[in-house]
């Protein structure tokens, strides 16, 4: 980073502290969230996969980039069938990533560095290898009804018996298995190996809160509830199951996957949300500390979300993620970009006053891929300047993409080119493991693609990302509320702008290109502002002035912040 950029990135840091009504921002409205994604990140032990001792190792690196929080994926117990969203053991770590005295010196680095730390949870279902559901097959005295069973249908005329509904599962074929032991079928709205929990009897919704508490005793900062929307199931009074409406024949002639209006979003789901949230405040009410987040994942429509925060009596999740972003591609132009803003502002933001960015994830193509190399730092710009909260898939503050021969293996899972190991370095597997091999490929572009060399390269993407989170620590950043504003939209086809202001003191913009010709404008405003970020694209330096009231040029996927003080 330049001795002209550090000196300003201080200056604004000390400019931040001064008390406003923005200090009363809570932690997560104006944050930097980081998803670590455990058998990715670092790898302690030399296995080839990623674990706890690990992550530990690399936290100053996610304080070095200003990280708020980190949201870890799954780490508790579990066969691994969809990667560890397949909970065996709740309050148990899988042995791979390490113990639970791991778990705890990890936590701590983490509150030793100010940095919070969120706990993937997996509501929905279990594994079926868990004792829970073990107990359940057995008809044990007061699990019998801990998950979704149901006899199925008897034809009549054959005898024949056949699913409970035609529901199908996420992830293909029938969402009903058969379990010969107990004579009944299960529920199982992804994999056969991930049955439903029953959420209709209390004491499960007791037990998830207990393993809560478990997690909130050792000092976790929230939780983000994984598949939010699946929890709850429509029958009928006689305890049946009715069947989704068939979705018809698309163009190409298939069969469409089945309309679910029976088994996704239901109100029910949202009453559960809120009873964590009373759970969770209740906590704090009686421990003290920050806010416990709750991070709500569902893909859902806004109007579903904007229920998971408050209906106007009851409160739930604080931030359910805006995937908005994870559809951009490299079609998408300015225009898109807002449109897929203002799905979200006009709803959430105008009711709730929250905002969330996504656009990476362990469950989708990585942006660079997506959208193309070249807008990576345009993007990372627009997503750090608009107000709220920013969430960051480990790996993106460096730009890295998909690397599509991780998915050779047989079998493959499709979603494994978004997961290869974290890019350290340009030494053995990138820095990520000493080890002979590493669970997925490192991708082959690691040797220029990685930490060490983005931190030496003044306008890498590694730099635009540290100073975009600088910023979000600033006044004007924060103060989006009482004392400051912000307004966001496409200026043309191709060029995005986001303006941050703190009222009579500072004001920011953020100017990104996101196509590959010159684009001008005349006179945006009446004010003189200063470069102080810029991308490798720019050919402007850092302390250069611009006068916005005359012709302004952006070259070819060009993206600058721009900086006004009274």
């Amino acid at each position: 980073m330049s001795s002209c950029l550090l000196r300003f990135i201080t200056a604004l840091l000390l400019c931040a502290v001064s008390a406003t009504a923005a200090d009363t921002v809570d932690w997560w409205e104006s944050a930097t969230l980081y998803q670590t994604y455990p058998r990715s990140f670092m790898d302690s032990d030399g296995d080839g996969i990623g674990d706890l001792n690990g992550i530990t190792s690399r936290l100053a690196f996610l304080k070095e980039i200003g990280v708020t929080a980190t949201w870890i994926s799954p780490i508790y117990d579990s066969p691994m069938a969809d990667m560890g969203y397949d909970v065996s053991n709740y309050t148990k770590i899988y042995p791979v990533f390490g113990t639970m005295e791991d778990f705890d010196a990890m936590l701590a680095k983490a509150h030793e560095l100010d940095l919070k730390l969120i706990l993937d949870f997996v509501p929905n279902h279990s594994s079926d290898e868990c004792e829970w559901f073990q107990k359940s097959i057995l008809r044990e005295d007061g699990y019998d009804d801990w998950y979704v069973w149901d006899d199925g249908k008897i034809d009549p005329e054959t005898g024949e018996r056949s699913p409970p509904s035609n529901w199908r599962a996420t992830f293909g074929g029938s969402a009903w298995t058969w379990v010969e032991e107990r004579q009944q079928y299960y529920l199982h709205q992804f994999l056969a190996k991930q049955p439903d929990f029953n959420f209709t009897n209390p004491a499960v919704r007791e037990r998830m809160k207990d393993v809560m508490k478990f997690w909130l005793d050792r000092g976790v900062d929230g939780f983000r509830m994984d598949a939010t929307n699946f929890l709850v199931e429509k029958r009928f009074e006689n305890g049946t199951f009715p069947d989704e409406p068939e979705g018809g024949i698309d163009p190409n002639g298939n069969t469409k996957f089945p309309n679910q209006i029976y088994t996704v979003d239901l109100w029910e789901d949202t009453e559960i949300i809120y009873e964590w949230r009373e759970f969770l405040d209740e906590y704090q009410r009686l421990n003290g500390g920050d806010t416990r987040v709750m991070i709500i994942e569902a893909y859902s429509n806004v109007t579903v979300l904007s229920g998971y925060i408050s209906n106007g009596t009851n409160v739930g999740g604080q931030m359910p993620m805006n995937f908005n972003f994870v559809s951009l591609n490299e079609n998408s132009t300015a225009e898109t970009v807002e449109t897929q803003v203002n799905a979200w502002m006009d709803v959430i933001w105008a009711k709730h006053k929250m905002a969330n960015w996504v656009a990476n994830n362990h469950d989708n193509s990585r942006l660079p891929t997506r959208m193309g190399e070249s807008k990576v730092d345009a993007m990372t710009m627009i997503i750090h300047g608009l107000p709220g909260t920013s969430v960051t898939y480990y790996g993106e503050e460096i730009g890295m993409p998909d690397y599509a021969a991780a998915c050779s293996g047989d079998p493959c899972n499709f979603r494994d080119p978004e997961r290869t190991p974290m890019q350290w370095n340009g030494s053995k597997n990138a820095g990520f493991s000493t080890g002979n091999t590493t669970w997925l490929p490192v991708n082959p572009n690691y040797p220029f693609l990685n930490v060490q060399v983005q931190r030496g390269v003044a306008r890498s993407s590694l730099q635009i990302f540290k100073g975009m989170t600088a910023l979000k620590k600033t006044l004007a950043f924060k103060a989006f509320k009482e004392d400051g504003g912000f307004s966001y939209g496409a200026l043309s086809k191709q060029v995005f702008q986001v303006v941050r202001t703190a009222i009579d003191r500072e004001e920011y913009r953020v100017l990104a290109n996101l196509g590959n010709q010159i684009e001008y404008f005349d006179g945006l405003v009446n004010k003189t502002m200063e470069y102080v970020l810029l991308n490798s694209y720019s050919p402007h330096r850092y302390g250069d002035k611009l006068d916005l009231n005359g012709r302004i040029y952006l070259m070819p996927y060009e993206a600058v912040v721009l900086r006004w003080t009274a």
